[in-house]
């Protein structure tokens, strides 16, 4: 989760962020800056998720979790794990030395981290990390240096082999290597790294970091390892369960509940599920129909909160008619953001306001409108380019060049309802300006292996669910690639070495009011390249029954899932 933006499929997936706690700062929001209900309730909140302390929460129990993708790949720092679904469930199982409260302020994990502090700034930045030596991995061997320095190696972009989702701030280490003991980590740095504390989460074992077969496959339909308070029990392909138990060897608090069953589905179907009582917990996503079957569900709540997620357009670089940048900026200046926008959230209690930035959410503090007249809907200026590029008009208001029509296709899930209304309304509009989209509908579980990681589509939408490190987290979505095939989890396939070095400098400082300044010029660039365009930060809806705790819509809140459970 901290190596990159999190990808969701249709409804679902340096510290900068300071959201307000309890209720998020909204520009253009109510009274103080925040965004306020009909009634004067706060409606835009840091996070909720019925927290309550561990006393009040039975012992037992078993949590039906609805999730609308069942991943075959559970390496999450490979490109075809870094998906939403992938961290919901490996986040019970897997270690994270650091962790992040609902105002994204970053502290260390007390099960697997005793401290961790810069000890040196020059010559060069020096880490160290001071290990639980209790922390255990399932196969009984000790959580030690040697798992970190393994981890580097595998994900600093050395060895192409590795299929890595990103090689962001391992690429700036120069060694990491045993302390005192096994159990001290010190990490030296090439060149200094503000979000260093967004390395090494989710760590996995040395022996699946060890080779590349290893990072590639041992994780291929199988979870070979854990080291949380729960673990893996069994995979059920045919009915599309996961099932995770409390693990007797677990060193930390004890988790409350016996196990979780996670089971998936298409997201329409999901909600029917946890309407007709099959499921306790799963994710509304950002349609109004939903919503609202979830908030009328007797027993039942809506949680809502504002998170790192935005909802956003790709357009892929590589596709023929798209490798143009001018056709790109026709697509981006002949769609209707606001309109989209009024559409998906209309009925959900959440604030149309269109994101303007690539990297910093509207709620966190920072935020910036650099969309200038890129941002602005304009298809008399689409038009002209797509004239300038050669693209004209023709016989059925169908351009054309070279006797071939621009005719895209719109990639979405099937059974994400939200996709296809994205698609429909932007078929219409690109009507207008002489672009023919025709909408195909794919199997969610194929959504982004079959098509969106390997550049099969032109346009596409979901979400990105992201991180307390905006720019980190984002790099590999704007990264260029280094031999012109490789593009990891940049899947507009588009870039320039001038966003390379924009996003390393905002990336180096540790100066937080600079580094914000260095994040607008790359998010400028990037207005320009058109690669993903921004609609608005998504609500997170999550419908849960009411005597569930510490389980919802978490914003930035690392949920520490020992602690889930349903209230005595």
């Amino acid at each position: 989760m901290k190596a990159s933006r999190l990808l969701a499929a249709g409804s679902f997936v340096v510290a900068t962020c300071g959201l307000v706690a309890g209720c998020a700062s909204w520009p253009g929001g109510g009274s103080g800056g925040r965004a306020l209900g009909p009634g004067g309730d706060e409606i835009v909140r840091a996070y909720d998720i019925n927290p309550q302390p561990r006393d009040k929460v039975k012992d037992g129990g078993t949590l039906r979790w609805g999730i609308n993708e069942f991943p075959s790949q559970w390496n999450r720092n490979h490109v075809d794990g870094n998906l939403a679904v992938a961290t919901v469930i490996s986040n019970a199982l897997l270690p994270s030395p650091f962790r992040s409260d609902e105002k994204a302020e970053i502290t260390e994990n007390p099960d697997y981290l005793t401290k961790a502090e810069v000890t040196a700034q020059e010559p060069r930045q020096v880490v160290t990390y001071t290990l639980n030596p209790k922390a255990k991995w399932s196969d009984g061997k000790p959580v030690t240096w040697a798992d970190y320095q393994a981890q580097w190696k595998a994900l600093n972009g050395s060895d192409p082999a590795y299929h890595i989702v990103s090689s962001t701030g391992y690429q700036d280490i120069a060694d990491v290597r045993r302390g005192r003991d096994d159990f001290e980590v010190v990490v030296t740095f090439s060149r200094p790294f503000g979000d260093w504390k967004s390395l090494f989460g989710p760590l996995l074992p040395a022996s699946t970091n060890s080779t590349p077969e290893a990072f590639n496959n041992a994780w291929l339909n199988r979870i070979p390892v854990t080291a949380g308070p729960f673990t893996f029990k069994s995979f059920d392909q045919t009915a599309k369960t996961v099932t995770i138990v409390r693990d007797p060897a677990w060193w930390g608090e004890r988790a409350k509940l016996d196990q979780i069953i996670y089971r998936s589905s298409e997201q329409d179907s999901l909600i029917g599920a946890f309407s007709n009582g099959e499921l306790d917990v799963t994710d509304v996503g950002p349609s109004a129909p939903a919503y609202a079957r979830a908030k009328a569900t007797q027993g039942a709540v809506v949680r809502q909160a504002a998170g790192p997620d935005f909802r956003h357009f790709t357009f892929n670089g590589s596709s023929e008619p798209l490798k143009d940048r001018r056709v790109r900026q026709a697509l981006q200046l002949g769609i209707n953001r606001q309109a989209i926008a009024q559409s998906d959230l209309q009925g959900l209690d959440w604030p149309i306001t269109l994101l303007n930035n690539h990297f910093l959410m509207n709620t966190q503090e920072g935020y910036q409108d650099n969309a200038g007249p890129l941002g602005a809907y304009n298809p008399g200026r689409a038009r002209q380019l797509l004239d300038a590029a050669g693209w004209r008009p023709a016989a059925g208001g169908i351009r054309q060049k070279d006797g071939k029509p621009l005719d895209l296709r719109f990639i979405v899930p099937s059974g994400v309802q939200v996709s296809k209304s994205e698609g429909e309304l932007a078929q219409s509009m690109l009507a207008q300006i002489g672009v023919k989209l025709t909408i195909k509908a794919v199997p969610s579980d194929d959504f982004f292996t079959k098509y969106v990681i390997p550049g099969n589509f032109d346009i596409t939408s979901f979400a990105y669910i992201g991180t307390p490190f905006p720019v980190s987290s984002s790099y590999g979505i704007y990264a260029n690639s280094t031999n012109g095939k490789s593009w990891n989890a940049n899947f507009g396939r588009t870039g320039s070495p001038d966003i390379d070095a924009a996003m390393s400098r905002a990336g180096q400082n540790l100066d937080l009011a600079q580094a914000h300044e260095d994040t607008h010029r790359v998010d400028k660039l990037i207005w320009e390249e058109v690669n993903v365009l921004p609609l608005y930060q998504r609500p997170q809806n999550v419908a849960t029954r009411e005597p569930l705790a510490n389980v919802g819509a978490r914003g930035f809140y690392d949920l520490r899932y020992q602690d889930i459970g349903f209230m005595r």
